[in-house]
């Protein structure tokens, strides 16, 4: 290859997800010039795009000129992102508003080396744990619960208390300075003590911190379909823009901001799911935004069985499996309701995913074998990975993974046939079912009596009080740290 033909990637963070639109227009008018044709959106809610050896200096100094922050073939900043994009259209938070956000995001005065993530509580679009520093609201008002999890680790040490909106980017500078300085301690370690680290910060602070009086629980995961048109608040639209091929014509979205700035909006969000969403579209202006769409032919109307992938950034293997995946499950009618996907071609790549096809390492002359995980409940939040097959072929793991989509929903009949059975048929309801749950207070890892635990091979209905030793499988802490979890009666769920 010619020296000049080599590519660069560039990456821009746009901290929160949020994209304002005259910033965007002028990165887009900067690529033009650089004859960069396509952009992509990375799971980190950031910008990335390829340039050529040629026209690298020329885009530097445009991006320095404007005064953008970049990065070249590196990551070392990762995007700060948020479940900002959701706020009105998917989910209302009871007090994390736009404000909010904003006040928090404007308040890092420096460039985090940590993945940081500021989740609503309630959603479950944006991922909770992807993040090193996972910043999840409480039903306090401005107050937020703290999962640390260790850089290349699965590790997660929840922080002992709550945390005030303010104060996140100067706890977030601590830490970080605190993990970085120390990485035999707190940095790719097998075994990590988190308490040792909150007593470091502590020691270090004096920030307004409040108790929690019980621990945070993992909503229900449901991904709201996040394509097309949507009416929402009064009267007013949203759109969604999914690529399937992750690449959005530089053209397309000069054109998009400058309907934005016409039409007077200000900005626009990338989601983790390497889409675009745009808030705000006046009823009037409906055709104006139809009229893009059909000129660059941008179909909104994707399949859901193909919107809840995750793949890894830039990865044209993980994501030719996933189309080619995504093909079969169409040829055999798979539903896919309630589950999303991760395709991993790295070890430690980090992705959201209730069900996870690994890619095993490679062996010289050998076939490429994979493993299939899910998470416990198969909710994308949680942190402990069961292991449903290994040493798979890749021609056979889509035949796998239908049998575990369809091993998901004989699951979910069986709790709701269960549930009915258990209540009687009187007209006092309220009574709660005997299944119980317990929840380990470090790691939000839950223990269901139902299932058991294939990690520790505790067998389905084994009560949690039976068990004579027992360790989390996720975090290791004892059977001491777990918490009986308080389900809702029959009539709070009905109520709701």
């Amino acid at each position: 290859m010619e020296q000049a033909d080599l590519k660069y990637m560039v990456k821009i963070n746009f901290p929160g997800g949020i994209l304002p639109a005259g910033e965007l227009l002028d990165i887009m008018n900067i690529c033009q010039s650089a004859g960069i044709e396509n952009v992509r959106f990375g799971n980190r809610q950031q910008l990335l795009f390829e340039v050529t050896n040629a026209e690298l200096e020329d885009l530097k100094n445009d991006l320095l000129i404007s005064d953008f922050n970049y990065e070249i073939n590196a990551d070392k900043h990762p995007n700060i992102i948020s479940s900002y994009v959701t706020e009105d259209i998917v989910y209302n938070a009871n007090w994390l508003k736009e404000g909010v956000y904003k006040d928090i995001l404007d308040l890092f005065d420096y460039h985090p080396e940590l993945k940081i993530n500021l989740a609503d509580n309630s959603q479950t679009f944006i991922p909770f744990f992807t993040g090193n520093l996972n910043f999840i609201s409480s039903d306090v008002s401005n107050f937020w619960y703290l999962y640390v999890r260790f850089p290349k680790t699965n590790n997660l040490y929840c922080w002992p208390s709550l945390i005030y909106s303010e104060d996140i980017p100067g706890i977030s500078k601590l830490i970080e300075d605190e993990i970085l300085s120390k990485r035999k301690l707190f940095y790719d370690q097998p075994v990590i003590d988190g308490a040792l680290l909150h007593k470091s910060v502590k020691a270090k602070s004096s920030f307004l911190i409040q108790s929690y009086t019980q621990p945070l629980q993992l909503p229900d995961f449901q991904l709201p379909f996040y394509e097309g048109f949507n009416k929402y608040g009064n009267n007013k639209l949203w759109l969604g823009i999914y690529r399937r091929n992750e690449l959005f014509p530089v053209d397309f979205l000069k054109d998009i901001c400058t309907l934005c700035l016409e039409t007077r909006i200000g900005q626009l969000y990338a989601t983790p799911w390497k889409s675009l969403v745009i808030k705000g579209i006046e009823q009037a202006d409906r055709k104006a935004w139809g009229n893009i769409l059909n000129h660059y032919r941008i179909n909104v109307r994707h399949a859901a069985n193909e919107l809840n992938w995750q793949t890894e950034e830039l990865c044209e293997e993980g994501l030719d499996m996933k189309r080619e995946l995504v093909r079969e499950f169409e040829e055999a009618d798979t539903r896919t309701y309630h589950l999303c996907f991760a395709v991993k071609t790295k070890p430690k790549s980090g992705l959201f995913g209730s069900v996870i096809i690994n890619k095993q390492p490679h062996k010289a002359g050998k076939d490429d074998l994979f493993e299939i995980q899910h998470t416990r409940d198969f909710n994308p939040n949680s942190k402990d990975f069961i292991i449903y097959k290994r040493n798979v072929t890749r021609q056979n793991v889509s035949a796998l993974l239908i049998e575990l989509c369809n091993h998901f929903y004989q699951q979910q009949s069986a709790n709701r046939v269960k549930t009915i059975a258990s209540v009687p048929d009187t007209e006092n309801n309220n009574i709660q079912t005997d299944e119980k749950i317990y929840q380990c207070k470090n790691c939000l890892t839950q223990y269901n009596e139902t299932y058991g635990d294939v990690i520790n091979e505790v067998s389905p209905g084994t009560k949690f009080t039976d068990i004579e030793h027992y360790h989390c499988p996720t975090c290791d802490a004892p059977k001491a740290d777990f918490e009986l979890l308080v389900m809702p009666t029959l009539s709070d769920v009905v109520s709701t």
